[in-house]
């Protein structure tokens, strides 16, 4: 099976954060860790889903790499509220979020894609 390793590894890595970020929120009073930890668990699979597709169909690929810098800006704002009680930057989470819609939209328009490789067969 052809796979996109770095999805793979971006999966494993959304995983583990996900899980770690759990862990913490046990122990934590904060509010965001809490948000964080199942949003990470959410998207953690979509990448392992994803790497067969992204070697395969551009639209895959893109979509994923939004969706990998989306939630890098929502969940590291949020982590840097946490941990510095800062922002990583102005807008961070909107942005990350808006990237996360238009993200999972281009993984929709994966499914036009495959119409279009069935109909070529």
């Amino acid at each position: 099976m052809n796979i996109h390793r770095g999805f793979v590894a971006i999966g494993g890595l959304i995983g583990a954060g996900g899980i770690a970020s759990y862990a913490a929120a046990a122990h934590s009073p904060s509010g965001h860790i809490a948000t964080i930890a199942p949003m990470l668990l959410i998207h953690a699979p979509v990448f392992l889903a994803l790497s067969p597709l992204a070697r395969i169909n551009r639209a895959a690929l893109l979509g994923g790499l939004i969706l990998a810098l989306g939630l890098l800006l929502f969940v590291g704002d949020l982590f840097s509220r946490d941990l510095t009680g800062a922002r990583a930057f102005a807008f961070a989470a909107p942005l990350g979020g808006s990237l996360l819609i238009i993200g999972w939209l281009g993984i929709a328009a994966t499914a036009f894609r495959a119409l279009d490789f069935q109909r070529g067969s």
